[in-house]
């Protein structure tokens, strides 16, 4: 009796709340959020992106007994990290630069109601001390003031990244999660409720039909096979998506399912895709490592050369042929019909210096001054190095200048830098 009761409960609920669907695992996360709507109890609602988990929070509030105060949704991925602590918690006049008047924050504002926070997980970590507090005592102090105020707020927060990554990683307060998450409510991805997908198109092709004025889209047998069988990545949110655009742009309303692939995307090619940092970072360092390796040996090569040459500059040629063999034919390499490698009596980097008076052809002055042509000779070998490596990232990535940048281990600000220094 009080399952059917539960039963009944569920589905007046998902007909206020326009929730299409009869998955268990749905029908067993809207009796959690009836079941804890009476009480203050933190919820946590965790799901992939377009999942619907907005409903929850205010299917929560809407039962419980703070329905006629405030309900505000705080989408906390999209305010900035510089103003977030002000939108929340509010600021005092003169706080910081634009401070022209004292504001009341969220927190404030929602007394005795319900706040929802969406993308909680991309919190500051200074902002997710000031809401541990809030849910300990009940206390925040607003931007530029010392004075402590209470408030009576009943806190709902959603995620889709996993929180137990973010806590590994330090981006998320393990403290905070297991205040956030008293009770878990996990909506399923549209996958894993493959007998909800056709109802949900239908619904969505109903409603732009009533939309749009013209005749409801209707599948045959295979169309709704695929649109089952589709792996729907953006869930609920890229069904809709995809239902708007057959019934705006088709003008025959029997989409077969030629028709309706022609409007699904290629799984895996042209959709966003999410690079585990693992793996990237695995690539980066290979990468990293067989860089370093080519820039040792072109130094150790240059080093072998400055020697050579130091030496030519002191002894003469001659001499130096006899007793540098292996260092001569490293640097050089071996010729198939000469015997030895044939060097000016008087090399060209021993005249660098000045060629008005004999001090400039000193000892001292000549090595300074050949080192310095090494140097720059070094440093343009770099930068051609620098110039292939940059050229062949922005091919490989097709010219996408963040994702060379990533690749390459720099800001994209930096790449874009040396993009404009070699005029690439």
């Amino acid at each position: 009796m009080v399952e059917k009761k539960n039963m009944e409960s569920v589905q007046n609920i998902k007909q206020r709340f326009e929730i299409i669907g009869n998955d268990p695992k749905l029908n067993r996360a809207i009796e959690k959020a009836i079941q804890v709507a009476p009480t203050d109890i933190t919820v946590l609602v965790a799901g992939e992106s377009g999942v619907g988990k907005e409903n929850i929070p205010r299917i929560i509030h809407s039962l419980s007994h703070r329905k006629h105060g405030k309900y505000i949704a705080v989408n906390c991925g999209a305010i900035p990290e510089g103003t977030i602590d002000s939108e929340l918690f509010g600021h005092e006049k003169g706080a910081f630069t634009g401070a022209t008047n004292t504001r009341e924050g969220y927190f404030e504002v929602a007394d005795g109601g319900t706040i929802f926070l969406d993308e909680v997980g991309e919190l500051p970590l200074t902002t997710q001390v000031r809401l541990l507090r809030v849910l300990e005592n009940g206390e925040f102090i607003k931007v530029g003031s010392s004075q402590v105020q209470k408030t009576d707020v009943r806190i709902v927060a959603a995620t889709n990244v996993n929180l137990f990554d973010a806590i590994e990683k330090g981006k998320f307060r393990e403290d905070l999660y297991y205040r956030l998450s008293t009770v878990d409510i996990t909506l399923p991805p549209l996958r894993d409720r493959k007998d909800d997908i056709h109802l949900l198109f239908r619904k969505f092709v109903a409603d732009f039909a009533h939309k749009y004025k013209m005749p409801p889209l209707k599948l045959d047998e295979n169309a709704v096979q695929l649109l089952q069988k589709f792996r729907w990545s953006g869930n609920i949110r890229q069904l809709r998506n995809v239902a708007e655009q057959i019934s705006v742009l088709e003008t025959n309303r029997d989409i077969s399912s030629v028709t309706l692939q022609s409007y699904l995307p290629v799984q895996g090619s042209n959709l966003p895709s999410v690079i585990k940092d693992k793996k990237s970072e695995s690539d980066f360092s290979t990468e990293r490592e067989i860089l370093y390796k080519v820039l040792f040996d072109m130094k150790s090569d240059l080093n072998d050369l400055k020697k050579l040459t130091l030496e030519l500059i002191q002894n003469g040629s001659s001499k130096v042929q006899e007793t540098n063999q292996n260092l001569i034919k490293k640097i050089y390499g071996s010729k198939e019909n000469d015997s030895e490698i044939e060097f000016e009596e008087e090399p060209r980097s021993a005249l660098i210096a000045s060629q008005n008076t004999e001090d400039a052809y000193q000892e001292n002055d000549d090595n300074y001054l050949f080192a310095e042509t090494i140097e720059e000779e070094e440093t343009l070998r770099l930068e051609q190095k620098e110039i292939e490596m940059i050229k062949k990232s922005l091919e490989k990535n097709k010219g996408k200048r963040k994702a060379a940048a990533d690749e390459l281990g720099i800001s994209e600000r930096t790449l874009y830098r040396k993009i404009k220094q070699f005029d690439l």
